[in-house]
């Protein structure tokens, strides 16, 4: 286990994580929970960067919300696991400022890409909270691809007929 993280992140000792995928500043934490892994996303005019046509190039919740909305998802009201849905999360700072995202998997935990850092696998997004992401503010929702949703439908018929 990374020691480092941890101590950034304090919320992940009591929930456990796990690194899964190496270091790389081809994508970021925006993308990656849209399930992007080929393209930074991020709204500054400014920087060459990717951000969907038609949004508002700012730090402000609704121009991340509106991106999301650009690629099918839909506010929600919680991050509790929907088998029919994929979840997201944007965590904003004290000042409204969206600061991370993270996307829930399959299983109900959740995905982060940390920075220009690795990504990993953590409990909740409550694992993340704190003075670097702020906390989790705004839950979005988009229906699972017909394939994920197969998949998980195996995987819970199967976690039944192994518990009789």
């Amino acid at each position: 286990m990374n020691g480092r993280l941890p101590a950034i992140f304090p919320g992940l000792a009591a929930g456990g994580f796990r690194e899964t995928s190496p270091a790389t500043s081809t994508y970021n934490c925006i993308a990656w929970a849209a399930a992007r892994s080929d393209q930074w996303w991020e709204p500054d005019p400014h920087l060459q960067f990717f951000w969907p046509d038609g949004i508002g190039r700012q730090y402000t919740l609704p121009a991340y919300i509106a991106a999301y909305e650009s690629v099918g998802f839909r506010i929600c009201p919680s991050g509790e696991l929907e088998i029919f849905f994929e979840k997201i999360v944007v965590f904003v700072d004290g000042n409204g400022v969206p600061k991370h995202a993270a996307r829930q998997l399959d299983t109900g935990k959740w995905t982060s890409k940390l920075g220009r850092d690795v990504d990993i696998e953590h409990a909740n997004p409550l694992a993340l909270s704190g003075q670097l992401y702020g906390q989790p503010t705004c839950f979005l929702r988009r229906p699972r691809r017909l394939d994920r949703l197969l998949l998980n439908l195996c995987r819970r018929v199967r976690t039944i007929l192994t518990w009789r």
